[in-house]
């Protein structure tokens, strides 16, 4: 199996929205692309999927290196090997790289966040700035580009934090703020128990209020120019925001369950939003 390969088997055994913003690309952007989005998988398995906390730091370590000697033409993961040839032809920064594995870390630091500040940080560790990357993969010309991907990736992350709310809370991690789980009276045990409360409601709407918002601050920013190439991102938004207003409909039952599209909306969403440019 080729590195190429192993990044593509990667991004479609995920079953992501992600892998449907990409389908469409041309050839070299979406070898670059399903090579960032594995690196993603990677490092976020290593903290998942090892119930070792040592070790999973250890293994986050062992990244770091690789990332950094990747840049140096010294790698030996098929990610890395895949990722290395489109550094500079998509100005991919050895800082950004290094920050998603540090969003990683963070699950390892702390299950909890005071307030919208501290979870906005982890965001952007773990979202903003694969949007940053995945934008100069697609093609930006312009700086408000990568700030316009910077807010969208902000905007998804906090899509992913209402739609696993109760997932991650058996996990042992809350992201939602401390003070606003306070403000609407909703406990820790309720989100443990999987107590389906009016408060939990009114938290879950003001909170989906946020991402909206988020999503819409995020398109004023993106230039004209660049949209066409920024399609992907915009396929990922229309995938989301379906899946935000499913949620919605649904009466924000995520505590006891997993609300997901299925594989031929994402597809359906995604061939929509590519025609329409």
């Amino acid at each position: 199996m080729s590195p190429d390969e192993y990044c593509q088997q990667k991004a479609a055994q995920s079953g992501s929205s992600f892998y449907y913003s990409f389908l469409f690309l041309p050839p070299e952007r979406r070898r670059a692309i399903t090579a960032l989005y594995a690196f993603c998988r990677e490092v976020d398995d290593t903290v998942d999927e090892c119930s070792d906390e040592s070790l999973a730091r250890v293994k986050l370590g062992w990244w770091r290196k690789e990332i950094a000697g990747m840049y140096e033409g010294q790698h030996t993961h098929p990610v890395t090997q895949a990722l290395q040839p489109h550094l500079t032809a998509y100005d991919l920064k050895q800082e950004h790289l290094q920050a998603i594995i540090d969003g990683m870390e963070m699950d390892l630091n702390q299950t909890r966040y005071l307030d919208y500040a501290g979870m906005s940080k982890y965001c952007w560790h773990v979202a903003s700035v694969v949007g940053i990357l995945s934008a100069s993969i697609f093609g930006a010309t312009r700086p408000e580009t990568l700030l316009y991907a910077e807010k969208l990736g902000h905007a998804f992350q906090l899509t992913n934090i209402i739609r696993d709310v109760g997932e991650d809370a058996r996990k042992g991690r809350i992201y939602l703020p401390v003070n606003e789980l306070q403000q609407f009276n909703v406990t820790a045990a309720d989100l443990l128990n999987a107590r389906h409360t009016d408060n939990f409601v009114k938290l879950m709407e003001f909170q989906t209020a946020r991402a909206q918002q988020a999503y819409d601050e995020a398109f004023a920013l993106l230039p004209k120019a660049d949209r066409r190439a920024q399609r992907p991102g915009l396929i990922m938004a229309a995938i989301y925001r379906t899946l935000l207003k499913e949620i919605q409909e649904d009466g924000y039952h995520v505590l006891s369950q997993r609300i997901s599209l299925t594989p031929i909306r994402k597809l359906w969403l995604a061939w929509k939003t590519w025609i329409r440019g």
